[in-house]
């Protein structure tokens, strides 16, 4: 009888369902749901939450929609793994009941509190405990409720990530990790605990945490009523789960210092691992434990975000271009023009404040335009190589903390479709860029695998997982390259 695992990955805008095969590593199937953007409900500017039973109905269309496509039978599934969307607040009672909605990664409302605990707390103690700048994370968020729900707070029994709550759903079993609780403001990683000063900063009493696990090992098992809604045998272990980050790394087998993983979507994300604590004196990164970090083994994930990245390359198609023209035709165009677009430079920055840049909020800009050699072809270049380098700009912070990058990891998606885009990126940062075929559901699959000892090692579970793409610096184009980066960096 084959062997599966399920990966979900609860993400703001759907919940994805992957069913990988063990003997091959494959997936065998997968689905998604709401076919439509999910909602997120916004009463008030910068609020954002959404409803945590919502991910668990979700949840449940699309395991029926992979155990129907592939006509698998609940005992089947050897174990499950979760990821799930970062730095959310889920307040649970003693029944494990949801009390409110969650609020989520983008919510805002609890900047303030971030920014009094960092000065209070102590901005250097903050830095050299990774307690990063509290700011929007999920403590912030609960001190939030504390003071403007205290009813409900309360009725709270345990404080939980996104990811924790659907674990509870699926075992009954309230636990959380050390990268969870990392991602939320909790863990002191000088002390190697769950943070006093925080705690005591916030008036938050111990009691609310719940138990702690490692990331890979058995977290519970499927309850019978949970068994009963998905179609999956009771008693299947729960044996991993990450922030999608984090999950997003493992997935692309980034793991060692130095290995880098990035997306360029909507926001671009870079994810590097680091083998010492470290920060940056400025908090222009935030400081997580990888999935493979532990007390003997230091693996940290600094994570850069950039706003303002394929977000400008939409704005261009929609706003200065002909109706119909693709992405494959944009990055065309702009590879008919040569190596920093003759003078022209782009900061991408249009899409809010970004933490890079110590939160100043630039917007987007463009320099050295000139009216007489400038055309279509020259702002599409610009902007790809600006998205890059503000890429570039961020690894910079990274390599200052004492990361040697060397390898950037990428899924072949959004802008690493584009051949100018990953060759820019090769060349500015000396890295080698290495594009594969995953995803995160894929990725905490995979990751169920390992925590449930199907495989032996990290190594084994991702063998499968092979480069479609290896794009190496050239060496003839790093200076002009690296000329063009010099004089964005200018503006910057």
């Amino acid at each position: 009888m084959k062997k599966y695992l399920i990966g979900y990955d609860i993400g703001s805008s759907s919940v994805k369902a992957c069913l990988v095969e063990v003997e091959s590593g494959q997936c065998a199937a997968s689905a998604f749901y709401p076919k439509s953007e999910a909602s997120i409900t916004a009463i008030r500017s910068g609020w954002a939450e959404q409803d945590p039973d919502s991910w668990w109905q979700y949840l449940k269309l699309a395991t029926a929609d992979i155990l129907s496509a592939t006509q698998t039978k609940g005992d089947e599934i050897a174990a499950i793994g979760i990821s799930y969307q970062m730095h959310g607040l889920v307040c649970v009672d003693r029944q494990g009941h949801s009390l409110r909605p969650s609020i989520i990664w983008c919510d805002s409302r609890a900047v303030p509190y971030g920014e009094r605990a960092f000065k209070s707390i102590g901005e250097e103690y903050c830095l050299t405990h990774l307690l990063n700048s509290p700011g929007n994370f999920t403590a912030s968020k609960l001190a939030w409720v504390k003071e403007h729900e205290p009813e409900l707070y309360e009725q709270i029994d345990k404080i939980m990530l996104p990811g924790d709550y659907i674990a509870l759903r699926l075992t009954g079993e309230a636990c959380t990790t050390v990268s969870g609780l990392s991602e939320g403001i909790f863990w002191d990683f000088k002390d190697g605990c769950l943070s006093a000063d925080v705690m005591h900063h916030y008036g938050f009493d111990n009691s609310l945490i719940p138990t702690i696990r490692p990331t890979f090992a058995p977290q519970g098992e499927l309850t019978a009523a949970a068994a009963a809604e998905l179609g999956i045998a009771a008693g299947t272990p729960v044996t991993y789960r990450a922030g999608d980050q984090p999950n997003n790394a493992l997935s692309l087998g980034v793991l060692n210092p130095g290995e880098i993983a990035s997306t360029a979507g909507t926001s671009g994300v870079v994810y590097g691992v680091l083998g010492n604590i470290n920060y940056d004196p400025l908090s222009r990164v935030n400081t997580f434990a990888h999935v493979n970090h532990t007390s003997e083994q230091v693996r940290l994930g600094v994570l850069l975000c950039i706003n303002g990245t394929g977000i400008l390359n939409s704005w261009i198609r929609r706003n200065m271009l002909s109706e119909g023209i693709s992405y494959a035709a944009m990055n065309d165009m702009a590879a008919t023009v040569p190596i920093g677009a003759d003078g022209l430079s782009i900061l991408p920055f249009g899409n809010g404040a970004e933490r890079v840049l110590e939160n100043r909020a630039p917007g987007c800009s463009i320099h050295g335009l000139n009216f007489n050699i400038h055309h279509q072809a020259h702002l599409l270049r610009a902007a790809q190589e600006g998205i890059v380098f503000s890429f570039k700009y961020g690894i910079e912070v990274m390599e200052q903390m004492g990361m040697k990058v060397s390898k950037i990891h990428a899924g072949h998606a959004n802008m690493f479709l584009s051949p100018l885009f990953r060759q820019t990126l090769a060349n500015v940062t000396g890295a080698t860029i290495e594009l594969h075929d995953t995803d995160g559901s894929v990725g905490a699959a995979k990751g169920a695998g390992i925590g449930a000892g199907i495989y032996r090692s990290r190594e084994e579970a991702f063998d499968s997982l092979h480069s479609l793409a290896s794009i190496e610096p050239k060496t003839e184009e790093m200076t002009p390259t690296r000329e063009a980066y010099e004089r964005w960096k200018a503006f910057a």
